[in-house]
């Protein structure tokens, strides 16, 4: 079966974020006022074929953890949706 994958990486709590900070500076001078804590990160997301969703899940996670970030300062967050549609499993 298929399944869509979304994962979202983000830094972990204490873990300096430069592009975050960049960021924060930055919109004041474009108008928008009262922004604060960004936080950048990045999504990946993709088909994958399993026979279950379990199994789905559990081959996402590793490959978080191998390869998708880096867990001394990244943390990923897994949605797994069984239509295969990877966007769709951003709501799950």
């Amino acid at each position: 079966m298929r399944y869509g994958v979304h994962v979202e990486v983000s830094g972990l709590e204490g873990i300096a974020d430069p592009e975050g900070q960049t960021i924060e500076r930055a919109l004041p001078a474009l108008g928008f006022t009262g922004v604060e804590s960004v936080h950048v990160g990045k999504v990946v997301r993709f088909v994958l074929d399993a026979p279950d969703e379990a199994s789905a899940r559990s081959t996402a996670e590793q490959m978080c953890a191998r390869l998708l970030a880096n867990p001394v300062i990244e943390r990923a967050e897994v949605s797994v949706s069984p239509s295969g549609d990877s966007a769709r499993a951003a709501d799950s």
